[in-house]
């Protein structure tokens, strides 16, 4: 029987922490367990998680890990564990496909498509120019993408606002034609009262869907919101387990979920999550603005759910600075993008090999944090 022998953490440009854990037999394992703008937290409930329960043991029963790790805590859930549990559940995977040489799809069932859709941003946090950023997307291969809605929204906001959100839309679809989906994401910036109205101005601009049109603590208000328009709600990037999928699942207020395979208690709660969408008709589309690993085990996911819709990436998005996705991977090809699509990772585990020097020549003491911003009156906004 091989043991878990030893782990490291590396905090790796532009926001993103590496896992790496080492058996005995000389297995290496990868995952990406962080929430953007606290990496540090993050890194100390994986040291915890490694002091308390798993160095010195069995890697491969993973279920049971997992159990371990999220009840084994009197107090559990939120996004600094299940971020942490999830990064750690990816390594383990990926271990245990290298030890059985297969990819970790193959271990939950086998593969229910050969390729999978993918989306690229464009705009930043305030959206400007997205309508060339949008042929520059298309032309380079993709033919989905996702924008902001808006910067600051208030509570009740102008007309002008409400239309200026609607005419960006219009410029993109305008650009881009009727062929490509266009993800609108609300980020939770906008508050009940004018979720509907904002939705209301972009449904005659199809998207494909409005993600987040109201912070996951109103989560009551999506059935209303739906109720109220064509255009598919997405939600699910600040929700963490299946008991936080379940209610929005049950009242009827969302057509496609998006879990973060490196938030929500990673590849094995989120194959769960999946299914429990599936039985409710409702789309998979992980949510991944992360690094390679997480895209990876996204992809595992993905392969093997029915109701998998699309996949987030977040190659060229405008948080990336000074480091990108392919730049950690040995083989970057494995996330090459063709028609839209990329090709299931091939390779035991989670089918990237991470070019380890480099993360280690990247590694330090990488501090982002989201900025914090404030309405005309001084006060916080929803960033």
């Amino acid at each position: 029987m091989s043991e878990i022998t030893d782990y490291e953490l590396f905090a790796v440009p532009p926001r993103w922490l590496f896992l790496r854990v080492e058996t005995s037999d000389g297995r290496v394992g990868w995952g990406e367990p962080v929430v953007e703008g606290r990496a540090r937290t993050v890194e100390t409930a994986v040291e915890e998680l490694f002091d308390q329960h798993l160095l010195g043991s069995d890697p491969d029963p993973i279920e049971d890990h997992w159990q371990a790790m999220y009840r084994g805590g009197f107090y559990r859930g939120g996004p600094i564990l299940m971020s942490a549990i999830a990064g750690v559940d990816q390594a383990l995977w990926d271990l245990k496909g290298k030890q059985l040489g297969a990819p970790v799809y193959e271990l939950l069932g086998g593969p229910v498509r050969d390729r999978m859709q993918v989306y690229g941003w464009i705009g930043g946090d305030r959206p400007s120019d997205v309508a060339d950023a949008a042929r520059e997307r298309v032309e380079s291969g993709l033919d989905a993408l996702k924008m902001n809605a808006t910067a600051e929204f208030r509570r009740i906001e102008t007309p002008a606002a409400v239309a200026a959100a609607g005419d960006r839309l219009a410029a993109v679809r305008e650009a881009v034609g009727p062929e490509v989906g266009i993800g609108v994401d609300f980020h939770g910036r906008v508050a009940k009262p004018m979720a509907k109205r904002l939705v209301r101005a972009l449904e005659p601009h199809e998207p494909m869907f409005v993600e987040e049109p109201v912070l996951p603590e109103h989560d009551d208000h999506l059935p209303e919101i739906r109720s109220s328009t064509a255009v598919p709600i997405a939600t699910g990037e600040r929700h963490y387990t299946r008991e936080d999928f379940r209610p929005v699942l049950e009242a009827d207020g969302v057509d496609v979920i998006q879990p973060d395979l490196s938030h929500a208690g990673g590849i094995t709660e989120c194959r769960k999550i999946a299914s429990m969408a599936a039985a409710h008709d409702v789309a998979l589309a992980p949510h991944c603005p992360l690094g390679p690993i997480a895209l990876a085990s996204c992809l595992q996911v993905d392969a093997c759910a029915h109701n998998a819709l699309i996949q987030e990436q977040s190659l060229g998005i405008h948080y990336n600075e000074g480091s990108d996705v392919l730049d950690y991977l040995a083989d970057p090809s494995v996330f090459e993008y063709s028609d839209g699509y990329v090709d299931l990772p091939q390779e035991p585990g989670l089918g990237i090999e991470i070019d380890e020097e480099y993360v280690r020549d990247q590694a330090g003491d990488i501090d982002w944090h989201n900025p914090v911003w404030r309405h005309d009156d001084g006060s916080v906004a929803e960033w």
